[in-house]
């Protein structure tokens, strides 16, 4: 089982991407919304640099977007 966090914000076609993917796959994921949540907006600013969503964060592995062949290959899906 893994440990899987998406920052995300509701206007993000990417982010909805991801968490369809998500879903689809029977993974579950904890979602912070990051337009509305500072203290989370502010954590993903700090573990990455950058404001770009979605933050996908898969036990110690951060990815930046959706890359869904690299989130498959960490899954193993």
């Amino acid at each position: 089982m893994h440990n899987v966090t998406i920052y995300s914000t509701p206007s993000c076609h990417f982010c909805h991407a991801a968490k369809e993917f998500f879903n689809e796959n029977k993974i579950a994921f904890t979602e912070h919304d990051v337009a509305s949540d500072l203290e989370k907006r502010t954590e993903m600013i700090e573990m990455t640099g950058q404001m770009g969503v979605p933050v996908i964060k898969i036990d110690d592995d951060i990815t930046v977007g959706f890359d869904e062949d690299h989130i498959k290959q960490l899954l193993g899906v």
